[in-house]
């Protein structure tokens, strides 16, 4: 089982990006769920979601501790909690920033190993550039498939046409496919140099 825990702040997609990842894993075959959990429902307030998906019929229902992936849609949410508590050690971090990991504090939590897996994408400013408003879920959720290579770029596009239609569907396809060509750049970069 692979299980992925998306934190963010309301408004910011962050349910929707667990139903998008179900839906692309269901697509492939896997069974998968997705289920949000919050404090208070407003705007802005912090807000997490879960999605797992396995080769076989999941029978737990508790939200996930000790994740596969993380991925923080809102960095300012480091200021207060630690969103990567839990975090395996072989797990991934996917980060919406356009800081660097010095810039963002986050440079020595993390042991040598787990650079590799840790990558910081600026998911917000490209969903600006095709969207018109800072909603990173559909990008980062290409910047996963990228980096993970554990769910295909076009099971990710097939979930957002199935949740969006006409020109919002298009809009966070071309985001998605444009945070999967970054994040694959980006892998490419660090693995040349490594």
């Amino acid at each position: 089982m692979f299980e992925v825990r998306i934190h963010g702040r309301g408004g910011q997609g962050v349910v929707t990006a667990a139903e998008l990842l179900s839906i692309a894993a269901f697509a492939e075959g896997k069974y998968a769920q997705a289920f949000p959990t919050f404090g208070s429902e407003r705007m802005g307030a912090p807000v997490v979601s879960f999605c797992r998906w396995s080769e076989h019929p999941i029978r737990v229902r508790e939200p996930i501790a000790t994740p596969d992936a993380v991925i923080l849609q809102d960095p300012t949410l480091l200021q207060s909690a630690n969103p990567f508590h839990g975090l395996k050690p072989s797990g991934w971090l996917l980060i919406n920033s356009d800081l660097t990991t010095e810039e963002l504090g986050i440079s020595n939590l993390f042991s040598t190993e787990c650079i590799p897996r840790l990558s910081i994408i600026p998911a917000s400013s490209v969903a600006v550039r095709y969207l018109g408003k800072p909603l990173p879920n559909a990008c980062l959720l290409g910047a996963f498939a990228a980096l993970t290579g554990l769910l295909n770029i076009d099971s990710v596009v097939r979930a957002i046409r199935e949740k969006f239609s006409g020109h919002l569907a298009s809009r966070n396809e071309s985001a998605a496919h444009a945070c999967y060509d970054i994040a694959l750049e980006r892998s490419l970069a660090y693995v040349e140099t490594a």
